[in-house]
């Protein structure tokens, strides 16, 4: 999957532990984490009325069997007391999250977050690695600003990534300037047992709290540049409107999209092809070489098709053309729980140990 020298791997693989196994992103997280090269799980963390349970008690599995190994394994409280490990995954809610991962954080853990309540603070790296890796120099800045050991990287949103992956190419070869959103979120990404089947079967969604904002705000975040006082937001406008549909895995991104220098559908498709990111050389076990596949069927991207590509971690785009209004429109697909959550901070947290920030 990737190419390039890589960075050597841990000389031995790195104890972590997952906050908020027992939901649906947790669960994701032991899925991935089963088997990695440079990542043990030792500790999965849950609520009160969960620690105490063995693994296997305490979560509802929701597909393929649960890893061994972690089903033995007891559930502990979300306290850093209770966790021996250097690198935390969160699948917290954002109202936990707050107390819970800056409790970690001070206690010298590096946290991975999914959760929002980070993630537009000017102090927290909003991480995508093939788009914006020197973002990680916020780091010294959160430690010293809060007096922390540790420190919390955040991934986007699910539709975010899609849309920020899919911009990114297109925004350092000709500028973007304006961008118009239209998506069709899967059901997975209201987590379990998420929309009520009565809700959304044969039936279409036009509304998902607060996901239209976190569009138009985290993706100026994570296009943006590194500046002496933090982030310096990307200078376009983006207009989001989001749908739920009834799709289990795969987030499908309608994107116009307005440069500062006009270009071409066959100019944009060159650009996406030629396109490998930014860590291609580090060789990180999580990270889809190419990032980003462009599809020239008329019909596709498809959620049941395309939203498994590299592992679930690289997004599809299609139906690149020219916009009668904008210049460009095109279709964007990714996997909203593994490229969109638990994935994205997989990666993340590689981009940590190949930078020499986390070691074993």
């Amino acid at each position: 999957m990737t190419t390039g020298a890589p960075a050597a791997p841990p000389p031995r693989r790195i104890p972590v532990a997952v906050l908020g196994a027992t939901g649906a992103v947790g669960q994701t997280f032991v899925r991935l984490l089963d088997g990695h090269p440079w990542f043990e799980l030792v500790a999965v963390a849950a609520s009160e009325r969960s620690a105490g349970k063995s693994y296997a008690e305490a979560a509802h599995w929701l597909g393929g069997a649960m890893p061994s190994r972690v089903a033995a394994l007891p559930v502990v409280p979300c306290d850093p007391a209770c966790v021996d490990a250097p690198l935390v995954f969160s699948a917290l809610d954002a109202a936990p999250a707050a107390d819970v991962e800056a409790a970690f954080a001070r206690a010298g853990r590096f946290v991975l977050s999914n959760a929002r309540t980070y993630r537009l603070e000017p102090d927290v790296p909003l991480l995508i690695p093939e788009v914006n890796p020197d973002h990680l120099a916020l780091i010294d800045r959160q430690r010293r600003r809060r007096g922390w050991a540790g420190a919390i990287i955040t991934n986007s949103n699910c539709s975010t990534m899609v849309a920020a992956l899919a911009l990114a190419p297109l925004h350092q070869a000709f500028g973007v300037a304006t961008v118009f959103v239209t998506t069709l979120q899967a059901v997975s990404g209201a987590g379990y047992p998420g929309v009520p089947s009565l809700d959304i079967l044969g039936n279409v969604i036009p509304y998902i709290g607060g996901e239209e904002e976190k569009i138009e705000t985290e993706t100026l975040k994570l296009l943006g540049s590194l500046g002496e006082e933090g982030i310096v937001p990307a200078s376009m406008t983006i207009s989001a409107q989001v749908t739920r549909v009834p799709v289990e895995h795969g987030h499908t991104v309608c994107l116009a999209v307005g440069l500062t220098r006009s270009a071409d559908a066959d100019a944009a498709i060159a650009v996406y092809e030629g396109w490998r990111g930014a860590v291609e050389s580090l060789g990180l076990p999580s990270a889809p070489v190419p990032p980003i596949a462009v599809t020239r069927a008329i019909d596709r991207p498809q959620p049941r098709r395309d939203a498994d590509a590299g592992s679930g971690m690289r997004v599809t785009i299609g139906r690149v053309r020219r916009d009668p209004i904008l210049d460009l429109r095109l279709v964007a697909l990714g996997h909203n729980t593994i490229r969109g959550a638990a994935g994205a901070s997989v990666l993340n947290a590689e981009l940590l140990v190949a930078r020499g920030l986390v070691g074993a």
